[in-house]
Formats: structure tokens, sequence, C-alpha cells
């Protein structure tokens, strides 16, 4: 949950004469969520939003289904997705259902000669490989290796990267991004014992103000359809903003673990939630301390959901031959657990300096045809000895 922030100029109170050094108004626009009811921005333009000057054309970019059922364990090599130029055209949709869309992306190039806008889902963006920046029309935020950049629905932004070799593994979700409620007090502060504060998230910094008429393309993705809109004024035009719906970067860096006595559950990996699953940090930590505990998770049955693994970096203690950029995904109604010879390995070790990201969704998850394109059909097997 987003804390109050602003930017820029604003005026003293909401809804009022606003106007600019040549006496025009500003135009306030309010970007919202959940009709009136959920968070909000207040925003102050110096042309209207709303000038369209024509529609060019739609692509449909519906996931393509190669299976709707799925009770097999699987694992996919991410790396293996083809770079390519175009941000948008680099998104490859691997794993999905109603409630969210798992992506891989390799762009080589930044945004530069459009905008995009997300009109269907709150966007969770981790950059597995790259650098650069997160320009929108609420200021800009750097990010580097091992960030989210939590965008949410609605806001147009680009990506701005320094170097061509990017790896970013993306999270659509039809459903608002929270931080777990369990950390939040009643005004929303995260509290003592979460494993991350107000401080480690960073709100836009910097706001780019561009007075600029002209054609500017902004394709906008709603119902999987792609719709490109030419807006008469820049979407940068804002003089001003504040409220708590805005895009912001945190690091699975600044995430502190949560240890024990003995082996923790997942949820004390949680980082993000939604209605329909959560995203969880698996981060470098000492392992328990009770003398005789073991270290590697125990066996456990997935009864109401699918779990995810984004292996991101180290040697995941609980399975044997993970590679970067790797994707594994245990469906619900079967139990799994460690790789033969983890149990046993992990007994009287300190700490582990693995790095993924797991995602436990409620619902079934489908496989694409880019997702089969890159499995390893071996992995169902490699629990045997």
């Amino acid at each position: 949950m987003p804390f109050y922030h602003k930017l820029g100029n604003i005026p003293h109170k909401r809804h009022t004469v606003f106007r600019q050094p040549n006496g025009n108004l500003y135009h306030e626009q309010l970007f919202g969520t959940i009709g009136f009811d959920g968070m909000s921005s207040l925003l102050y333009h110096i042309q209207p939003p709303t000038v369209v000057k024509e529609i060019l054309g739609e692509t449909n970019i519906a996931p393509e289904i190669a299976l709707d059922r799925n009770m097999t364990m699987r694992s996919l090599k991410g790396f293996e997705v083809t770079p390519k130029d175009d941000f948008i055209a680099s998104r490859t949709p691997v794993l999905v259902n109603s409630d969210c869309y798992i992506e891989l992306a390799s762009p080589k190039k930044s945004m530069t000669d459009y905008f995009y806008k997300n009109a269907d889902a709150d966007e969770v963006i981790f950059i597995h490989r790259g650098s650069g920046q997160l320009k929108t029309q609420l200021g800009v935020i750097d990010f580097s290796y091992g960030d989210y950049l939590v965008v949410p629905r609605g806001m147009i932004y680009q990506l701005h990267f320094n170097e061509e070799d990017n790896k970013l593994f993306i999270v659509q979700s039809f459903h608002p991004i929270y931080t777990p409620k369990r950390y939040r007090n009643w005004f929303g502060q995260l509290l003592e014992h979460s494993p991350y504060c107000e401080r480690d998230i960073r709100p836009p910094h910097k706001l780019e103000t561009i007075d600029e008429e002209g054609s500017f393309l902004i394709r906008i993705k709603k119902q999987d359809v792609l719709y490109d809109y030419v807006y008469a004024h820049h979407p940068f035009n804002v003089v001003g903003w504040d409220g708590f719906n805005y895009p912001y970067a945190f690091s699975i860096h600044d995430f502190e673990p949560i240890t024990g006595r003995v082996h923790q559950p997942p949820p004390v990996h949680q980082t993000f939630e939604t209605s329909a699953f959560v995203i969880c940090s698996f981060v470098p930590r000492l392992y328990d301390y009770h003398p005789d505990s073991i270290p590697a998770p125990y066996n456990h049955s997935n009864i109401d959901s699918d779990e995810v693994l984004y292996y991101v970096d180290g040697d995941f203690m609980s399975r044997n031959h993970i590679e970067k950029g790797q994707i594994t995904l245990h469906p619900a109604g079967i139990p799994h657990g460690p790789h033969p010879g983890a149990y046993e390995r992990s007994i009287g070790k300190k700490e582990t300096l693995e790095l993924a990201v797991m995602v436990d969704t409620f619902k079934p998850l489908k496989l694409t045809k880019q997702a089969i394109q890159i499995e390893d059909p071996t992995y169902m097997k490699s629990w045997i000895h």
C-alpha cells in the first residue's frame, strides 16, 4: 500500500482554479481505481489529456494456449526466450489464468517512438538483468538488477535501458497489487515486523514536464487487444500531482528475511498480495538454528494453489541443476518437495545465498505455446534417484 506522495506544483485545494503563467487553466485529472473507492492521485496537465487525433489500428495479443489443464510438474528455461528489439514484442506469456499473466521478456531497445498503457492490469516488472529508467506521467524511477517495478493499471510509461542485455520477469495482475495486509496497521503503515518498510519503497523522484504538441503514439492494451492511439499532446505534460496511486520500485535486495529455529513456511517470504495470488521473495538468509533443524523445505502438498518459482541467482538449496532464469511450476493437487539429496545435504548448513521470485495462484495456470517451446520435458522425473 503506497503512502501519500507528491511532486511538482499543485493548488492549495482540490478541484479549484489553478492557472498557468499565461493565464490558461491547468487541466486536472483524477487517476483513480475501483471506481472512486480505491487509491487515487490528482494530476495537473498543461493541455487536456483527452485530445485524440486518430486511431491507427488494433492488434490481438491474447496468449495462445497450448494446455488448458495441467497436472504435471514442469520446468521452463526462461533464458531461451528470444531477445527482440521492441519491448511489447519481446513480452512472452508462459503461464496464464483469469487472474494473472506470467511473462518473460528480453527487450534490446528502449521505448523511444511510443508510449505504453496497460488498461487491463497492474504490472510487476522484475529486473533480472539490465538497468535504466522507468519514465511515466508521474515522474522518473531509476532501476537496476533486483528491482520490482510496480506499475498501476492505466499508467502511461516508457522503459529506457542502459544496455541491450535485459531480462525481465513480468506479472500482469487483473486485481490490485498491495503490500501484505498482515504487515500493515489500521492506518496502512508497515509494522515493525514487516520485512520491509516505507523507506525501502522508491516512488518517482523527478518530474519531467514536457510541453509539446504533435503526434504521440500511445499503445493501449485492453482485453488482450493492443490499440494504437495518436494523441495531440505529449503524455508527460504534468506539472504536479499528489495522492496514493503511482508507480514505485522496491528492490529484492532490501527484503529482510524472517527466520526461526526451525524451517519457516513460504508466507514469511511474501512481498506483494492480491485477492487471487501472492508474490514472494527468496533472498540470502541464515538457516534455522535449532540443533536438529533440517533447513531444506519439507514435502508439502499444493492442494489449493499452483506454485511458480522463478530462479534469479545463487544456489537454490532444495533443487538440483537449477539455472538462472529457470521457471518451475508445481500444480495444485499433488505434493512436491526437495530433490533427491537436498534434504540430507542441507543439514548443518548455516546459510543460503539463493535469490528467487515465487508466484502462488489460487486458480490453475494454463501453459502457452511459447511455454511448451522452452520446456525441459525431463523435469517431471527429476525426483527419481
